[in-house]
């Protein structure tokens, strides 16, 4: 007897995984590199030597431990949000629970701990440092805008930054670009108040001056453009990792369509997120920052452009033989 062949599993989802992977990395490469660059240079410029770099990861580490540990209480404090009780959810966030526990169950991952925001501008994010210590919440607006299908892309969306480590990845390089901030800043100051003249002056006298003065400018040029560049860097990878947690939600809930009418959805959405700032807006499932709001800004989008992310959804829909997100 002829075993029939089983169907051609769609593979888009998996390659953009890959390359989002990838890109990344590399991006998170480029900010260690760049790290240890301007600790080395200020270090030598300074006279200070390697010990530039040293203090460059000493600072990335200390920052690092804080956050590790205490960046998710900081964050869903700051954002007002309030836990639900998974075991006996009030009535308004069952629907929200259940939802989770079955993403949760689709993913393999731990259930995460469940919070609301009290708001009316509908939006998620997830936080937290591995799968077992995550976290996901949701505005109120959110569940009172959207369908179950909605919701489930978007807490499948939330719950692939959770498998994917994108909650520590992000962690990283914000820390990184951080650590890369403080150390030009300490320079910049350290130089304006002269505190570099000893080391020039010495190395003046021993014959090293125009390479000295060489590495001083060096110093000062990459320490006034790595944090622009750093930041950058980490707004590619916000952005990188918004796409591969869409096309990780489709493998979650085989489902492209719900969570392309979601972002649809809570862009489209006038309402304004208050306690959103330029320092979460990258976590949330859609820029909470409005373009019309005084505190946005196009030169630091956090987020790759709406209609993109739609399209490759859409692109997935047609490969699975399902509606574009605008049918019904």
């Amino acid at each position: 007897m002829t075993v029939p062949a089983a169907p051609v599993r769609p593979t888009t989802f998996f390659r953009e995984i890959d390359r989002n992977r990838r890109n990344s990395i590399l991006l998170v490469i480029v900010v260690i590199v760049l790290l240890g660059a301007l600790g080395g240079t200020i270090g030598y410029a300074t006279g200070f030597g390697w010990g530039g770099v040293v203090v460059a990861v000493v600072i990335a580490g200390l920052m690092s431990i804080g956050s590790y540990f205490a960046g998710d209480a900081l964050v869903l404090a700051s954002s007002g949000a309030q836990e639900v009780d998974t075991a006996a959810p009030p009535e308004g966030y069952k629907q929200l629970v259940n939802v989770v526990t079955e993403m949760s169950l689709a993913s393999g991952l731990p259930m995460p701990r469940v919070h609301v925001i009290p708001d009316s501008a509908p939006n998620a994010f997830a936080t937290g440092r591995d799968p077992k210590h995550a976290s996901v919440a949701a505005t109120t607006g959110l569940l009172e805008k959207l369908d179950r299908e909605e919701l489930q892309g978007v807490m499948a969306h939330e719950l692939s930054h959770v498998g994917n480590y994108d909650i520590r990845f992000t962690l990283l390089v914000g820390v990184l670009v951080g650590a890369i901030a403080l150390l030009s800043d300490w320079f910049l100051r350290f130089t304006f108040w002269g505190g570099g003249r000893g080391s020039r002056s010495d190395s003046d006298r021993g014959g090293g001056g125009g390479a000295a003065a060489i590495l001083m400018v060096a110093a000062l040029i990459l320490a006034i453009i790595a944090p622009i560049i750093g930041r950058m860097v980490q707004l590619a990878v916000s952005r990188s990792r918004e796409s591969l947690a869409d096309v990780s939600a489709v493998d979650l809930t085989r489902n492209p369509v719900g969570l392309a009418r979601a972002l649809q959805r809570i862009s489209a959405d006038p309402e304004v997120l208050e306690v959103a700032n330029r320092a979460t807006q990258h976590l949330y499932i859609v820029n909470p920052i409005k373009p019309f709001e005084k505190r946005a800004s196009s030169l630091w989008e956090t987020h790759p452009p709406l209609e993109e992310r739609i399209a490759q959804l859409e692109r997935i829909a047609g490969q699975m033989g399902l509606l574009a997100s605008g049918q019904r």
